[in-house]
C-alpha cells in the first residue's frame, strides 16, 4: 500500500465518519421489512420525546453499528444529542465503522477473557525479573448520494479544523511514548554483552525493516521481517523480548488506522493484538503493551475491553500522564464520570499541567456529573469547575474552539449572555464556518431578542451545513421578525428533514397560521397533536381556528383534550369556556372561565367573559360584581361599561345605566356602539 493510497483512504474513511456522526441534511429513508429496527426507532423516538435522551441514544448507537449508513438512526441520534446537550448532559459513544470493523470486534471479544487469563499468569512469572530489572517504559453522510459525499467531505474538514488542538497534542504525546521505548531498548543494548548485544541489534534491525515494508505498502514482507524478529529473539531476555512485541504491535496498530475499514486494515489489528498479547505474556510488569491493546479495543467498540486494559497500563506506570489521559476517555465512554473526572485531574494536578485536551476533557466529565446531580447546590459546583476545567484549557492553547464553545454554552445557561457571545464570535475568529459556534451563537441572540442578529447567524450556520435543528430556530425567529414567507419556508424545510418532529409540525402550523394557509396549518397542528400525545399548544390552536370557523364540536374535542392534558392551562379553559358558550352550555362556560380567572385573577379579558357567560347563565348579580370588578382594574374598559348599562337596564336600574352609559359616551364619543347607546338612553 502506498503513501499515496494511504493518504486517500485515510481521507475517504475520514468523510464517512464524520458523515454517520454528524450529517443530519439527508433525508428519513424508509426502510420496509425489518421490524425489528422499526421498533428500535419508535422506541428511541419516545425516549426522546420523554427526554430519556441518554437511553434513545444506547438504542440508536446499537441500530448505527449494525448498519452506520442508516440515514434516520442517525437522524434521531443527532437530535437526542442536540437535546441532550441542550439540558446540559453529553454521551459519547463509538458509532461503528463499517461491518468488516464489527465482524473484527466480534473476533477480539472472543479472545480477550484467554488473553487476560494469560497476561495474570505470566504477570506472576515475571514478577521476580522485574523487581530486578525494574518496570518497562511505554510505547508509543443530502437526499442524493453525490451530495451527500460532498457534505461527508466538507463536514471532516471542519471537524479536522475544529479538532486540530487534540490531535497535535495526542501526537506529541505519542511521539515521546515511541521516544521512551527507544532509550529502554538502548539501555538494554548498552547493559548487555557482545555477543548479546549483537543479537538484539539484529532483532531491531528486522523490526525496523518490517516497519519500512509497512510503509512502502508490503504487509507481507513486513510480516516475514518480524516473524523473523521474533524467532531471533535472544533467551531469557523477557523484558527486552516485550519491548520487541510491543513495538511490532504499535506498527501494525499504525498501519491498521490508516485503512481501518478494509481488509489490510482488519487483518492488521488482530496482527496488532496478537503482538500485544504476546509483549504481556513476555513481561507482565510492561504498560505498554496493555495500553496498545486498549487503543485496538477502544476503535473495535469494545469500550469494556478497553477499560480494562488501560486500567492496566494505567497502574503498572502511574506517572505516564498519556495513559492516565486515554484511562479518562475509556471511563468516560461507559459513563463512569466521577472516575473519568479524577484520571482527568490526575493529568492536570500532578502528571501534565500543561496538557490542554486533558483539561478540555475534565471540563465534559463535570458537565456530565451535573446532570445526574440532585440538588442545585452541587449542579452550581460543577458547572463552576467545568468552567474553571475550560478556561484552564484556554489559557493554555487560546486557539482552542471548542473550549471557547463550552465556555460560551456554560455562560449562555448562566445568564451572561455578554460573555457567551464573546465566547462563540473568539471561536468563530478561529474559522468562520464552525457550524456550532454559529448555532450556539445564534441561540444566544435568539433567547435574549437580539432577533436580527440571531436569524443572520442561524443563516450562515445554514451556509455551512444544512440541517433540522437550523432550519427550525430559523423559522422560529423569522417568525417573530414578522418574515412570513420566509418563517413558511424555513419550517417547511425543517419539517422535510425531520418529520416526526411534533415541534417542528407545530412550528409550521403557526408559520402556515401566519401566512393565512388555515389549511396546512391545520394539518400541521394535526400531526404535531398526533406525534405528540401530550403537545397542549397544538390543540389549543386547532380549537380556535375550529371556533372561528365555527366547528364548534370539533372545537371542543380538541380543547377537552389539552384540558385533560393540563387542567390548568390557561389558554386551554379560557377557550373551553368560549367554546361551550357557543354551544350554549353555559354551566360548563362559567366553569372553564372561572378556573381561567383563578390562573390569571387580573386579566380583564378573562373577566369580561365570564361576566358575559354569567349573563348568559341568567346570574345577573354575579354578572353584576364581575362587571363593576373590571372597571374597578380598568377605568377605561369600554366594552364592560356598555355591557355593565345594558346589564343595569335589564336588573331595571335606569339611573345607574343612564349615569354610566352618559360617562362612556362623553369619554368615548366615536364609540362603535353610539348610536345604540344614543337610542338606549333617549329611552331612558
Amino acid at each position: 500500500m502506498t503513501t499515496q493510497t494511504k493518504k486517500i483512504i485515510v481521507v475517504a474513511v475520514v468523510a464517512a465518519i464524520v458523515l454517520a456522526l454528524a450529517l443530519v441534511g439527508a433525508l428519513a429513508v424508509a426502510k420496509a421489512g425489518n421490524q425489528e429496527r422499526g421498533n428500535m426507532l419508535a422506541l428511541a423516538r419516545e425516549y426522546i420525546d420523554r427526554q430519556k435522551y441518554e437511553r434513545a441514544l444506547d438504542l440508536l448507537d446499537d441500530l448505527l453499528i449494525r448498519d452506520v449508513a442508516d440515514a434516520e438512526a442517525r437522524l434521531l441520534r443527532d437530535e437526542a444529542l442536540e437535546k441532550l446537550q441542550a439540558a446540559g448532559g453529553s454521551y459519547e459513544a463509538n458509532d461503528g465503522l463499517a461491518e468488516s470493523l464489527g465482524e473484527l470486534g466480534r473476533s477480539f471479544e472472543r479472545t480477550a477473557t484467554s488473553v487476560a487469563e494469560s497476561a495474570a499468569q505470566s504477570a506472576a512469572q515475571a514478577a521476580a525479573q522485574a523487581a530486578a530489572q525494574g518496570n518497562g517504559q511505554p510505547a508509543g453522510a443530502a437526499a442524493a448520494a453525490a451530495a451527500a459525499q460532498a457534505e461527508a467531505a466538507r463536514l471532516a474538514q471542519e471537524v479536522a479544523a475544529r479538532e486540530r488542538a487534540e490531535a497535535a497534542a495526542r501526537s506529541q504525546a505519542e511521539a515521546e511514548a515511541a521516544a521512551a521505548a527507544r532509550a529502554a531498548r538502548e539501555a538494554e543494548l548498552v547493559r548487555a554483552g557482545t555477543e548479546l548485544r549483537s543479537r538484539m541489534e539484529t532483532v531491531n534491525r528486522l523490526v525496523q525493516e518490517g516497519r519500512g515494508a509497512i510503509s512502502s505498502g508490503d504487509n507481507s514482507a513486513a510480516a516475514t521481517a518480524f516473524k523473523a524478529a521474533t524467532d531471533a529473539l535472544p533467551p531469557g531476555e523477557q523484558r527486552f523480548a516485550s519491548q520487541i512485541y510491543t513495538d511490532i504491535a504499535e506498527a501494525w496498530y499504525e498501519e491498521y488506522r490508516s485503512a481501518p475499514t478494509t481488509a489490510d486494515g482488519a487483518q492488521a489489528a488482530r496482527s496488532a493484538q496478537s503482538a500485544a498479547q504476546d509483549a504481556i505474556r513476555s513481561d507482565g510488569t510492561a504498560a505498554a503493551p496493555h495500553y496498545t491493546l486498549g487503543k485496538i479495543y477502544n476503535d473495535a467498540s469494545l469500550p469494556d475491553q478497553a477499560l480494562t486494559e488501560l486500567e492496566q497500563a494505567q497502574r503498572l506506570d502511574p506517572n505516564n500522564y498519556l495513559y492516565a489521559y486515554q484511562l479518562g476517555l475509556a471511563y468516560y465512554r461507559v459513563r463512569k464520570f466521577e472516575e473519568a473526572r479524577r484520571a482527568f485531574e490526575s493529568v492536570t494536578t500532578r502528571l501534565n499541567p500543561r496538557y490542554e485536551p486533558a483539561f478540555f476533557n475534565l471540563g465534559m466529565s463535570c458537565l456530565a456529573l451535573r446532570s445526574g446531580a440532585v440538588d442545585a447546590a452541587t449542579r452550581d459546583r460543577l458547572s463552576s469547575a467545568a468552567l474553571a476545567a475550560f478556561r484552564a484549557a484556554i489559557a493554555i492553547k487560546a486557539d482552542y474552539a471548542r473550549a471557547h464553545i463550552e465556555v460560551g454554552k456554560l455562560l449562555a445557561a448562566s445568564g451572561d449572555t455578554a460573555g457567551a457571545i464573546r465566547s462563540f464570535t473568539t471561536a468563530l475568529s478561529f474559522n468562520a464556518q464552525d457550524a456550532q459556534a454559529l448555532r450556539e451563537l445564534g441561540l444566544v441572540y435568539k433567547t435574549s431578542g437580539q432577533l436580527a442578529n440571531a436569524e443572520r447567524a442561524f443563516e450562515q450556520a445554514l451556509a455551512v451545513t444544512a440541517d433540522a435543528v437550523t432550519y427550525y430556530n430559523l423559522a422560529v425567529v423569522k417568525y417573530e421578525l414578522g418574515k412570513t414567507a420566509e418563517a413558511l419556508q424555513m419550517a417547511q424545510r425543517a419539517v422535510q428533514e425531520r418529520p416526526t418532529s411534533a415541534t417542528y409540525q407545530y412550528q409550521l402550523g403557526l408559520a402556515a397560521q401566519q401566512a393565512g394557509n388555515i389549511d396546512l396549518a391545520l394539518s400541521s397542528y394535526g400531526e404535531a397533536a398526533r406525534l405528540d400525545a401530550r403537545n397542549i399548544d397544538s390543540r389549543i390552536n386547532l380549537g380556535i381556528i375550529y371556533l372561528e370557523s365555527d366547528f364548534v364540536d370539533r372545537a371542543l374535542t380538541v380543547l377537552d383534550e389539552a384540558y385533560r392534558i393540563n387542567p390548568r392551562s390557561l389558554e386551554a379553559n379560557n377557550n373551553l369556556g368560549n367554546a361551550y358558550g357557543k354551544k350554549g352550555i353555559f354551566d360548563k362556560s362559567v366553569f372553564h372561565y372561572e378556573l381561567a380567572l383563578q390562573l390569571a385573577p387580573r386579566d380583564t379579558t378573562i373577566r369580561l367573559n365570564l361576566s358575559r357567560a354569567y349573563v348568559q347563565a341568567g346570574d345577573n348579580e354575579r354578572a353584576l360584581a364581575g362587571y363593576r370588578e373590571i372597571l374597578q382594574l380598568d377605568s377605561q374598559a369600554w366594552a364592560a361599561m356598555y355591557e355593565l348599562g345594558k346589564l343595569y337596564i335589564a336588573m331595571g336600574q335606569n339611573d345607574d345605566a343612564r349615569r354610566l352609559l352618559t360617562d362612556l359616551l362623553a369619554k368615548q364619543p366615536a364609540y362603535p356602539a353610539k348610536d345604540e347607546i344614543t337610542r338606549i338612553l333617549a329611552g331612558l
